[in-house]
């Protein structure tokens, strides 16, 4: 494809974020419209599958014409649609899948199917200069942890993943457990800041000496078992239960807890930087807005003097700007997809 303005309209509904965006040559968000299901999925503590499926029926044209409107365009002035197609909820990205189809058939305009976790590791892009590869990206969210190789926006070799809970899920069920409502991530980061990190001692899992994988099933269960004893032990003088916290112990809880963590990740980011000699570092994901991730990782790079490449906090979220980003690169090398395109509900390897 020649140089020149191309602009791609975006469709993101992996989950619980129905989203849909107007980018201009990659990196030039011109509106990003995003509809949050926080109100429908809190009592429950988690996303109900069904629930948010039935949300993006209702809320998918409205984003759409939103996303056209804002800028006084309409269909014709777009040069492709681009949809997150993998990985999700399947009933949830049936929902965008079926609209970017639709639209592409009705309109002829190419159709481009996009990893949403790649589609976070470009994120960092939107609004700013391009990125610098080769780059080591770490994707931190509610359903993935895992790092990546990164040679180009297009192209990707995974280093390390989750063996279980994702950081997002981790912070999820320590609120719950905490009775602190969802999503966990924001609720324990504020908490956090009034708290004592050196409180208490969690677990940081590495898993071996050079392993790039993640665990922390094992730091929920810590705090699961600080916070109610240990299932069949007597342990003096300590009261179970949320009700028996202090806001203070609330807070050093959450501040142990999340220094362990982004420890962790820290650690890991180490051994990948060793291993693969990158210089450039980016972040992605829904708890990419942490506080303390972005100021550990920011001060990663200045100790190794490395570029980190951190999204804004509005693209952090799931949302269709950084679907329609990414797709830009793949319009330009003519990497299209056919109406055959189907959602996944699996990650790339």
């Amino acid at each position: 494809m020649a140089s020149g303005d191309s602009l791609i309209l975006g469709i993101e509904s992996s989950c619980d974020e129905t989203s849909a965006a107007v980018v201009r040559d990659g990196r030039e968000v011109l509106s990003n419209i995003v509809a949050s299901q926080y109100d429908l999925h809190e009592k429950f503590g988690g996303v109900v599958p069904e629930i948010a499926s039935r949300a993006h029926i209702e809320r998918i044209d409205p984003v759409i014409n939103k996303a056209l409107s804002e800028m006084g365009m309409s269909m014709a002035d777009i040069d492709a649609v681009a949809v997150g197609h993998r990985p999700g909820l399947i009933v949830s990205l049936l929902v965008g899948v079926s609209a970017a189809k639709a639209l592409a058939w009705a309109t002829g305009k190419p159709l481009i199917g996009i990893d949403h976790v790649q589609a976070h590791l470009y994120a960092a892009a939107l609004d700013d200069k391009p990125i610098d590869y080769p780059a080591l990206g770490l994707v931190v969210s509610g359903g993935h942890t895992s790092l990546y190789e990164l040679d180009g926006p297009t192209e990707s070799q995974l280093l390390g993943r989750t063996i279980d809970d994702a950081i997002g899920e981790a912070y999820d069920k320590v609120a719950a457990i905490l009775q602190l409502g969802f999503p966990g991530g924001p609720i324990l980061d504020t908490a956090a800041q009034c708290g004592d990190a050196s409180r208490l001692k969690f677990p940081r899992t590495l898993l071996g000496k050079d392993s790039l994988d993640f665990s922390f099933s094992g730091i929920k269960t810590a705090v699961l078992y600080h916070v109610r004893g240990v299932p069949g032990a007597v342990r003096e003088g300590v009261e179970k239960g949320r009700g028996r916290l202090s806001a203070q112990d609330v807070a050093d809880l959450a501040a142990s807890f999340q220094a362990a963590v982004v420890d962790t990740l820290r650690i890991k980011l180490r051994r990948a930087l060793r291993a693969t000699g990158a210089r450039t570092v980016i972040l992605g994901g829904g708890v990419a807005a942490n506080s303390a991730l972005r100021a550990a990782v920011e001060e990663l790079g200045r100790k190794h003097r490395l570029t980190v490449r951190l999204p804004a906090l509005e693209y952090c979220i799931d949302n269709a700007a950084m679907t329609a980003g990414l797709a830009y690169h793949y319009l330009r090398a003519g990497r299209i997809d056919d109406l055959e395109l189907a959602g996944t509900a699996t990650v790339r390897r």
